[in-house]
């Protein structure tokens, strides 16, 4: 064997680059080797060139088989599906000698497919895209579920291109794609990709490994579907066995609440009576609370949970009349949540039988009310005794307050009717009630309802509106509004004082009305020089001190003239050049007087509206300084 036959050998030993196998011939050539010796040499390099081709052939078939091998125990040991996906699509990036791969799903419930998982990727747009079903180089892949390979992605026109995938397509740089179906039988869930950012052309062999690879995700994917549902499956399993076990309770339980609660309604238990009873059988705390504001958000008839809480409307009629609040008993099975509704029907039957009952007490209000607006000639001695049958407060002043339900009208009159109607029921039937708990009267009158109710310590006559409007509102969830008249002192020594009264609180009502503020309670007072036109009685000083009264009496605390200063601001058109020269003072002395005055009425005393209500009192104020000094 010559020298140069061993070189070659020893080339193929240390795995040498093809263009190593060039050297020996040139270096015979250079020494002067004759014709047949280079030929003998040139036919060495070939039969070397083959053995080193069949050679790294065998590593790469070795290491591909090692990759698959590698995989399919990664499927046998499935933990984690994004683990072994990961593994298979860097295999396949690093079998195939690309510079990425990458994987998407199809995801049938948005209609689109998405990037599942990438390798070598280093564009977020990329790394996130979705893609419309059909479309691009994986759309062709997927319907006809074979492989496609472009060496030349933007100049391919056999796909679908589309704004968002050329995009994402240019983000990364791709240029060479190869895809391969994921299948499962006949259906395609997905591609698998490997890609250059530079053209190359994918032989066979790999076309056939990437497949291979296709393949094992396919069956990751499956298996994880399969274990997913399994386990699925037990635990509805264990949960069917959960709930056979305890359905015999349940069953006991709601018997005896039944049985129970049968025995309240015939023994004339009331609404504690059944919250107790239910406490004990449900293994919790039941408490019943009244109508308010809370009541209005939850479903009538359906037990709710709000937090660690079970909550049942009480109500009839479309009328919330209060709440069962479960406490202690977070996870109540759905026995146990009708247990809990049926209780809170049975309190509402109980809730109407006590109304009814005092029905017959809310007519004889009524009907005492009445012979105050329409018989004020009635002898004071029978009505004082009506008045303490009923328990009323006859001792403390009252305020006569006209309520009225402001609602959009219907689209039919019939309809529309029947609801006017409807609604004055209800509000006089919350009105009787809320009546009786403050002591006071009502009757259903003109459209709406009347309430005479006594002022509480340190109450005033526009705070009783306000109170009332959101009371009444709250009960029938609807804008309910209401004005107020005056304080009556001692109304049943001085009835003809309560028709006077009813009368202005009518007026408030309506002014309420046109200045659309329905659903709101308010007093003459309340409602600016408005509210002295429409009050019954001129309360002049009244007005004057709820407007300037802190100016005035800044002056008389610290001998100041901001009342002169005002007269003067607006006399002179409100400009404080002209104002100084009125007053003969500095400019800086109008500014920092009219700051003053700002301090004292509030930021919006030059608005319009405030400011006719300021130069209305002025007037007055000065009327009655001039009377008074007479």
């Amino acid at each position: 064997m010559s020298h140069e036959h061993v070189s070659y050998l020893e080339l193929l030993a240390r795995g040498a680059a093809p263009e190593a196998y060039d050297r020996p011939v040139l270096l015979a050539r250079a020494s002067g080797a004759g014709p047949e010796a280079l030929a003998d040499l040139e036919e060495a390099k070939q039969l070397a060139l083959r053995v080193r081709a069949e050679l790294e052939g065998r590593r790469r078939r070795e290491a591909e088989l090692s990759a698959l091998f590698a995989t399919a125990h990664d499927l046998a040991g499935l933990r984690d599906l994004d683990a072994v996906l990961r593994a298979i699509v860097q295999r396949a990036r690093s079998l195939l000698g690309t510079e990425v791969a990458y994987l998407s799903l199809n995801d049938p419930a948005a209609g689109d497919t998405y990037m599942r998982v990438t390798e070598g990727s280093v564009s977020a747009r990329f790394q996130q895209v979705r893609l419309g079903m059909g479309e691009g180089l994986g759309g062709l892949v997927a319907q006809t579920a074979r492989p496609y390979v472009t060496d030349d992605y933007f100049g391919d026109a056999r796909f679908q291109h589309t704004r968002t995938i050329d995009t994402a397509v240019r983000d990364e740089g791709l240029v060479a794609i190869l895809g391969v179906p994921l299948s499962l039988g006949s259906q395609v869930i997905g591609v698998l990709f490997a890609a250059d950012r530079r053209a190359r052309v994918f032989e066979r062999e790999q076309v056939a490994l990437l497949c291979s690879f296709a393949a094992h995700a396919a069956v990751a994917i499956d298996t994880a579907n399969l274990l997913a549902e399994t386990r699925s499956a037990l635990a509805e399993l264990e949960r069917a066995n959960d709930i056979i076990r305890e359905h015999s309770g349940v069953i006991e339980r709601a018997s005896e609440v039944h049985d129970r609660l049968s025995e309240l309604v015939l023994h004339g238990g009331g609404v504690h009576d059944v919250a107790r009873a239910v406490s004990e059988v449900l293994g919790g705390t039941v408490e019943f609370t009244e109508a308010g504001a809370g009541t209005a958000r939850r479903a009538g008839g359906h037990a709710v949970r709000e937090g660690d809480d079970w909550v049942a409307a009480v109500s009839a009629g479309g009328e919330a009349l209060g709440t069962l609040v479960l406490h202690g008993r977070p996870d109540l099975d759905p026995v146990d949540q009708r247990t809990l509704e049926r209780a809170a029907l049975v309190t509402s039957l109980l809730l109407l039988a006590r109304r009814s009952a005092g029905e017959a007490e809310q007519r004889v209000r009524g009907e005492l009310l009445d012979d105050l607006l329409d018989a004020p000639d009635r002898d004071r001695r029978l009505l004082r005794e009506r008045a303490a049958r009923l328990r009323t407060d006859s001792e403390a002043p009252h305020v006569v307050l006209a309520a009225r339900v402001d609602r959009p009208a219907g689209d039919g009159d019939t309809d529309a009717g029947r609801r006017e109607s409807a609604d004055r029921q209800r509000l006089w039937s919350a009105a009787s009630h809320l009546a009786a708990t403050r002591r006071g009267l009502a009757s259903a009158r003109d459209g709406g309802t009347v309430l005479l109710l006594p002022l509480g310590p340190g109450e005033t006559a526009a705070d009783l509106a306000r109170q009332t409007a959101k009371s009444l509102g709250g009960t029938l969830r609807e804008e309910v509004t209401v004005g107020a008249s005056a304080p009556v002192r001692a109304p049943l020594d001085h009835p003809d004082r309560v028709a006077v009264a009813y009368e202005e609180a009518r007026r408030c009502l309506d002014a309420l009305r046109l200045l659309h503020r329905s659903g709101q309670g308010a007093a003459a007072e309340d409602l600016g020089f408005l509210g002295l036109l429409l009050a019954e009685r001129r309360d002049i000083g009244g007005f004057v001190d709820r407007t300037v009264g802190q100016v005035v009496a800044y002056d008389r605390r610290r001998g100041t003239e901001l009342v002169r200063t005002l007269d003067a601001y607006f006399a002179s058109g409100m400009s404080p050049a002209r104002t100084k020269d009125e007053l003969h003072v500095h400019v800086n002395t109008v500014a920092q007087r009219l700051e003053r005055i700002g301090r004292l009425l509030g930021p919006d005393w030059q608005s319009p509206a405030r400011a006719l209500e300021i130069q209305l009192a002025l007037r007055l104020h000065a009327l009655s300084d001039a009377v008074g000094g007479k």
